[in-house]
C-alpha cells in the first residue's frame, strides 16, 4: 500500500486500466474460440451423455465417456461378440432395436453394471447364450420382442436380480422340454412378463407359456454310450458277486481262456483279475455255493471243466470234469437253484450229445438229468414263476420245448412246445406287469415276442432280425429294454411301450457279431456289456438325460 501511494498522481488510475483492457481483451480471444466437440463416430450423432448410431460397421468405440445412452439402429453387423460394450460402462440405456442381429454371445454385456434399460426388439435372434446377461446387475427392464427365438438357455435370466419388467412376445417359441424351465420360472418369479404364446409343437399351438402344465412336459429320457472298450472278442458275459465284490466272467475262445475281470470301484473300471485256461470256451458260468466261488467252463472241444476258486492259494484248481460223453458240444449253460438245491444245465448242440441237469451234493456237481438228447440244442432259459420252475429249451432242429419241474419226482417233466416259433436261435423271458412274455431270436426272419395267455403262447410282436444269435431283455430301474444282435448290422435297442405293451425302437449302437448281452448294476453305474464274436468287447454306460437342461 505503502508504494501505491508512492506513485505520480494519476499513475494508479492508469495501471488500473491496463489491467482491465488486458482482462477484457483475454475474455473476447475466448470468446471467438468455439467449444471443443466430444469424440463421435461418422455414423452417430451425439450429444454430451448420448449417443444415436445409423448403418455402424461394428459397436462404435469412439465415443464420449459420459455417454449413459446408446442407440443402434440398421446396424451392419449380425452378431454381439463378448464384452462388446465394456468400454461404455456408465451406460444405462442401451436400444438394439431394427438390426440384423442374429446372434448374441457369452458375456455380451459384461461390464455394464449400471445398465437399467435394454431393448433388443425387431432382430432376427435365434440364439442366446446362458451367460449373455452375465454382468446386468441393474437392469429392470429388458425386451426381447419380435425377434426369432424358439428356445431359451435355462436360467438365462438367473443373473437379473432386479429385472421388473419382461418382455418376449413376437417370438416363435418351441413349447418342447427346453422351455419347461421358462414355465416354472415364470410361475414364481416377481418380473412383470407379457403374454406369450407357442408357435409349436401342434398340440400347444396358440397355448399361453404361463398356462402350460408342468405335468405334459415328459422330458426325461435315457441313452446308452460307450463306457470302456475291453480290446478282445468274447462269446459269453456272466456278472457275479463273491467276497463282497463284483466280477465278470467272459469266455474268450481265441484266448483260449475264462477271462476273469475284476470291478474297481475306485476307478470305476472293469480290471483283469484271472485266467482259466479253457482252450475252445463258449461259456464261463460262475456259481457260489454256500460261500465258495466255481466256474464251470463249457468248451467245444477236449471236455468242460468246473474250477474252484482257492482264496489261500488267490487261484482256480480244477475240481471235475464234465462227462464228454453226454456232452459233446455246449452251447449254452444255465444255474439255478429249486427247493434249495443247486443245479446247472448245458444245452448241448452236437448231434449226438443230450441236453443234461447237473446238481450240486455236498462237494461236486452230479449228473442229475438227461433232458434233450439229440436235437441240437442252442440256448436254455429258467423260468421261476408261480411257483413252478420251468426250464425252456431251445432247438435248432425243433420248436423249443418247455420243461416243468416236479416236486415228486425231482426233476424236469416235458410240458409242451412253443410252436409259433420253429427254428429259435435263443429264447429269454420277462415280466410286465402281470404278464409272462418269452422273447425268441431267429437268425433269419423276425424274432417273436411272445405273451403267456394262461394255456398257451399269443403272438404280441414281430422284430426283423437278420442272422440274430444274441436278444436281451433287461430292467434298469423302471426302464425295460430289449437287445437285439446281429451278424450282418448293428445292435438294435428296443424300449418297452407301456401302453402299447409293445418295444419300440429305441437306439442303434455299433456292436457287430454279439453272441450275448449282458446288464450289470456297479455300483451307481448301470452297465450294459456287449461281448462280441467277431470284435471288441464293447461296454456301454445308461444314462439319465434331463432334455429340460
Amino acid at each position: 500500500m505503502l508504494g501505491l501511494w508512492a506513485l505520480p498522481q494519476g499513475s494508479g488510475h492508469r495501471l488500473l486500466g491496463l489491467s482491465l483492457l488486458g482482462f477484457c481483451l483475454v475474455l473476447l480471444g475466448d470468446a471467438k474460440r468455439p467449444p471443443k466437440t466430444p469424440p463421435c463416430p461418422p455414423s452417430c450423432s451425439c450429444t454430451r451423455d448420448t449417443a444415436f448410431c445409423v448403418d455402424s460397421k461394428a459397436v462404435p468405440k469412439n465415443l464420449p465417456t459420459e455417454v449413459i445412452s446408446l442407440t443402434l439402429v440398421n446396424a451392419a453387423f449380425s452378431e454381439i461378440q463378448d464384452g462388446a460394450f465394456s468400454h461404455m460402462p456408465l451406460l444405462q440405456f442401451l436400444l438394439l432395436n431394427s438390426n440384423k442381429f442374429t446372434l448374441i454371445g457369452d458375456n455380451a454385456f459384461m461390464g455394464l453394471s449400471h445398465l437399467q434399460y435394454l431393448f433388443i426388439e425387431n432382430n432376427d435372434i435365434w440364439a442366446l447364450s446362458r451367460f449373455t446377461f452375465r454382468g446386468l446387475k441393474s437392469l429392470t427392464h429388458l425386451s426381447l420382442a419380435n425377434n426369432n427365438l424358439q428356445t431359451l438357455p435355462r436360467d438365462v435370466f438367473r443373473p437379473l436380480d432386479i429385472l421388473s419388467d419382461l418382455d418376449l412376445r413376437g417370438n416363435s417359441l418351441n413349447c418342447d422340454c427346453k422351455v419347461k424351465w421358462l414355465v416354472e420360472w415364470l410361475a414364481n418369479t416377481n418380473t412383470t412378463v407379457a403374454p406369450i404364446y407357442c408357435s409349436s409343437p401342434p398340440r400347444f399351438q396358440e397355448h399361453k407359456v404361463q398356462d402350460l402344465p408342468l405335468r405334459e412336459f415328459d422330458c426325461i429320457t435315457t441313452d446308452f454310450v460307450l463306457y470302456q472298450t475291453l480290446p478282445f472278442p468274447a462269446v459269453s458275459a456272466e456278472p457275479f458277486l463273491y467276497a463282497s465284490d463284483l466280477y465278470l466272467a467272459l469266455a474268450q475262445p481265441s484266448a483260449s481262456a475264462c477271462n476273469i475281470l475284476k470291478w474297481d470301484y475306485v476307478e470305476r473300471q472293469l480290471r483283469d483279475f484271472d485266467r482259466i485256461p479253457a482252450p475252445s470256451a463258449v461259456h464261463c458260468k460262475p456259481l457260489v455255493v454256500d460261500g465258495q466261488l466255481y466256474m464251470v467252463a463249457a468248451q467245444l472241444f477236449g471236455g468242460s471243466y468246473i474250477y474252484h476258486w482257492d482264496p489261500n492259494t488267490t487261484r482256480f484248481n480244477k475240481l471235475q470234469d464234465i462227462d464228454p460223453e453226454r456232452v459233446r458240444k455246449p452251447n449254452d449253460l444255465e444255474a439255478f437253484r429249486i427247493e434249495g438245491d443247486w443245479f446247472f444245465a448245458i444245452a448241448d448242440s452236437s448231434k449226438a450229445g443230450a441236453t443234461s441237469l447237473y446238481r450240486w451234493h455236498q462237494n461236486g456237481f452230479y449228473s442229475h438229468q438227461a433232458l434233450h438228447a439229440w436235437h441240437r440244442d442252442t440256448d436254455l432259459e429258467f423260468v421261476d414263476g408261480e411257483g413252478k420252475p420251468r426250464l425252456i429249451v431251445s432247438s435248432s432242429s425243433q420248436a423249443p420245448v418247455i420243461y416243468q419241474w416236479s416236486r415228486a419226482q425231482k426233476q424236469f417233466v416235458a410240458q409242451g412246445e412253443v410252436s409259433q416259433v420253429p427254428d429259435a436261435q435263443a429264447v429269454k423271458h420277462f415280466r410286465a406287469g402281470r404278464d409272462s412274455y418269452l422273447c425268441l431270436s431267429r437268425y433269419i426272419g423276425d424274432s417273436k415276442i411272445l405273451r403267456w395267455e394262461g394255456t398257451r403262447f399269443s403272438e404280441v410282436q414281430a422284430l426283423p432280425s437278420r442272422g440274430s444269435l444274441a436278444l436281451q431283455p433287461f430292467l434298469v430301474g423302471e426302464r425295460r429294454y430289449l437287445a437285439l444282435g446281429s451278424d450282418f448290422s448293428f445292435t438294435q435297442i428296443y424300449q418297452w411301450d407301456e401302453g402299447r405293451q409293445k418295444f419300440v425302437r429305441f437306439q442303434e449302437l455299433a456292436v457287430q457279431a454279439p453272441r450275448a448281452f449282458c446288464y450289470m448294476p456297479a455300483g451307481d453305474a448301470q452297465l450294459l456289456l456287449a461281448p462280441s464274436f467277431k470284435g471288441q468287447t464293447l461296454v456301454y454306460r445308461h444314462v439319465v438325460v434331463d432334455l429340460s437342461a
